[in-house]
C-alpha cells in the first residue's frame, strides 16, 4: 500500500527537463558579381506537439515541416524576395515521464535581390 502511493506521489510531481538542439537544414551557396541584394528581414514559425504516455503528435519530420510551411506563410515574400540560412531548433519538455512536449522553431532570413 506504501509503495502504491509512493508511485503514485512520484508520478504526479511537476519537475520539467528541457532539452535543445539545433540544425541547419539547408545551405546556400551563391556567387554575386555585385551586391544587388539586401536582407529585409527574419521569418519565423513554430509548430508543437504533445505526447502522452508516447502517444499523440506528429513525426519528428513532419512537426519540423509544418514549422517551416509556419515560418514561410509568416514571410510574406513578394516579387523577388526569398528565404535564405533556413535553421530550425528542437525543444523537448518533459514535464513527467508520462507527458512530453515537443516544439520546433524554424527561422529563416529574407533576401531581396533588386
Amino acid at each position: 500500500m506504501v509503495c502504491a502511493v509512493a508511485f503514485a506521489a512520484l508520478s504526479f510531481t511537476s519537475c520539467g527537463v528541457t532539452s535543445t538542439t539545433s540544425n541547419n537544414l539547408t545551405e546556400t551557396k551563391v556567387v554575386l558579381s555585385g551586391k544587388n541584394f539586401k536582407v529585409v528581414g527574419q521569418a519565423y514559425g513554430e509548430a508543437k506537439a504533445t505526447y502522452v504516455l508516447g502517444i499523440g503528435g506528429l513525426s519528428k519530420k513532419a512537426l519540423r515541416n509544418n514549422a517551416i510551411n509556419e515560418m514561410s506563410k509568416n514571410a510574406n515574400l513578394t516579387g523577388a524576395q526569398t528565404l535564405t540560412n533556413i535553421t530550425t531548433h528542437k525543444s523537448v519538455k518533459i514535464i513527467t515521464p508520462f507527458y512530453v512536449q515537443v516544439t520546433y522553431r524554424a527561422t529563416a532570413n529574407i533576401v531581396e535581390f533588386e
